[in-house]
C-alpha cells in the first residue's frame, strides 16, 4: 500500500483496491494491529494472489516469505534472489492488497550500507515491516541444514544500520529482528541477541527454529517485547495451537509455507488426474470459473471500466472526416 494513494483506486498489474489515508500508513496499521490483545495469526504469502486470498479470508496481516517467494521464482531459499527481485516482487503484493505486509529481507543483501538501502527501498515499495537476520551470507532456511550466524558485534552493526535507516527515512516502519543463534549457538545466545536488538529499536523479535516447547518457553520468558513464532509444518519447531502459543508468550504466529505447500500439493494432484486423460475428474478439483474471475479482479475492473466509458464508441478510421475545429457538433 503506497502512501499517497489517498482514498483512490488505481491499477498496476491488477486491480489496486481502496487505499488508506496518509495518517494510516502500512507501518502504523501494523503497529496498531500488534497492540491489540491476543495473538495474531499470520499466514505468509508468496505473490499477489496468495496475499489477496489471505486478506479475503479475514486475516489482518501477512508476511512475504523468503522461502515461498524464492520457490515461485524456481529457487531454493538460499539467498539466490537479489534485492531488486525482492523489491519488485513486494511491490506487486502491496499494490494489489490492503493489509500490512512484512517483508523478509534476509541478511540485507550486503554490508551495513546495503542494509540501509534495503530498508529504504522496501519501505518505498510498501512494506509495513521488514525482517533482517543474523545468518552468515548466503543465508538459507533455518529449518534445513544448520547455518552459522555472524559474530555478535557484526549482528549488532547490521541491525543498527537497519534501525538507523528506519529512523532517518521510514519512521513508521516496524523492524523485525531475526536471530538463528538458538540452533547455531545456543538458546542463551539467541536471547542475548534478541534483547540487544530490541534495545537498539527493533519492535518484534524472531528466534527461528527452537526445537522443543521448553526452548520456546525459555525464549518467550527471556525476551522482552513482542515475539514471533515460525509455525513451519513438518519443520524443526513443534506446531502448537494458537492458544498454547499465546500462553507461552508469543504475539505472532507465522505460517510460512502453509499456502505454498497446500498449493503445490493441489497442483500435483490435478496434474496426476490430468495425466490419466480422464478430464471429467479434474473439474471437481477446481474453483468455479466465475469465482476465479472475481478473485483475480475482473469484477472490480469491469465496474471501474464503466466509469470511463465514452458516450460514443464509434471508432475513427482513415476514411472518416474529422469535424472542423470549433464546430459545435464536435464538442470542442
Amino acid at each position: 500500500m503506497s502512501v499517497g494513494f489517498v482514498g483512490g483506486v488505481g491499477f498496476s498489474h491488477g486491480v489496486r483496491r481502496q487505499k488508506v489515508t496518509c495518517s494510516a500508513t502500512p507501518g502504523n496499521q501494523l503497529r496498531e494491529i500488534l497492540a491489540r490483545p491476543g495473538i495474531q495469526l499470520m499466514p505468509c504469502c508468496f505473490d499477489s494472489l496468495s496475499a489477496r486470498l489471505i486478506e479475503r479470508a479475514g486475516f489482518n496481516v501477512t508476511f512475504m516469505s523468503g522461502f515461498a517467494s524464492a520457490a515461485v521464482h524456481g529457487f531454493p531459499d538460499t539467498g539466490l534472489m537479489s534485492f531488486e527481485e525482492v523489491r519488485r516482487h513486494l511491490q506487486y503484493v502491496t499494490e494489489t492488497n490492503n493489509i500490512p505486509v512484512i517483508c523478509d529481507a534476509d541478511t540485507g543483501y550486503g554490508n551495513p550500507l546495503n542494509v540501509k538501502r534495503t530498508i529504504q527501498g522496501l519501505h518505498a515499495a510498501g512494506a509495513a515491516g521488514i525482517m533482517i537476520e543474523d545468518q552468515i551470507s548466503p543465508k538459507r532456511c533455518g529449518h534445513t541444514k544448520v547455518r552459522g550466524v555472524v559474530s555478535f558485534d557484526e549482528a549488532m552493526m547490521r541491525m543498527k544500520a537497519a534501525i538507523d535507516a528506519r529512523d532517518a527515512h521510514a519512521s513508521d516502519l516496524v523492524i523485525v529482528a531475526r536471530t538463528d543463534a538458538a540452533r547455531a549457538v545456543s538458546v542463551d545466545e539467541a536471547i542475548k541477541r534478541a534483547n540487544e536488538f530490541r534495545k537498539m529499536g527493533a519492535e518484534v523479535s524472531f528466534v527461528d527454529a527452537p526445537d522443543s516447547v521448553e526452548a520456546m518457553q525459555r525464549l518467550c520468558d527471556g525476551i522482552e517485547g513482542w515475539t514471533m513464532c515460525n509455525c513451519l509444518e513438518m519443520g524443526v519447531t513443534p506446531i502448537l495451537e494458537p492458544a498454547r502459543l499465546e500462553e507461552l508468550g508469543y504475539k505472532i504466529a507465522a505460517y510460512p509455507l502453509t499456502l505454498l505447500s497446500s498449493a503445490v500439493k493441489s497442483m500435483e494432484e490435478a496434474l496426476d488426474v490430468l495425466q490419466t486423460g480422464d478430464v471429467s475428474k479434474v473439474t471437481p478439483m477446481l474453483k468455479e470459473f466465475a469465482d476465479l474471475q472475481e478473485i483475480v479482479g475482473f469484477d472490480d475492473y469491469f465496474r471501474e471500466e464503466k466509469l470511463y466509458e465514452a458516450r460514443s464508441s464509434h471508432a475513427l478510421t482513415g476514411c472518416d472526416e474529422l469535424p472542423a475545429h470549433g464546430d459545435p457538433s464536435s464538442g470542442a
